[in-house]
């Protein structure tokens, strides 16, 4: 996959349109995100209320083959206190994207996976 490098879209704060994810605003952006050739997006489980990671789902994930992005999300220690609970909420994560992997961050890599 070729992508530009040195910028993500991160669904920190994505908008919110009647106290929801403006999803139309939302499909438009990673549209308008993907066609310019940029790849990385960055989602977490606590990001707007536990609303990013559908968000980010319903707008790219089910939108696009998965071999066109670079995908990450967090691991909070905040969640976790042993290996069982970091499977489990690793898990959690791949269920609730619904994207088959999440990219691992090399931090030597600009390219995220």
């Amino acid at each position: 996959m070729e992508q530009k490098a040195g910028l993500g879209f991160g669904f920190m704060r994505p908008p919110f349109k009647d106290d929801e994810v403006d999803m139309e605003l939302v499909r438009k952006m990673v549209d308008t995100f993907m066609e310019n050739g940029f790849t990385y997006f960055d989602t977490a489980y606590k990001y707007c209320r536990g609303l990013s990671e559908p968000a980010l789902r319903e707008a790219l994930v089910d939108r696009y083959p998965r071999d066109s992005y670079i995908l990450t999300t967090k691991l909070s220690n905040e969640f976790m206190h042993s290996k069982e609970e970091q499977e489990e909420v690793f898990e959690d994560r791949l269920k609730r994207l619904n994207c088959g992997y999440i990219a691992r961050r090399d931090p030597d890599s600009a390219s995220g996976d």
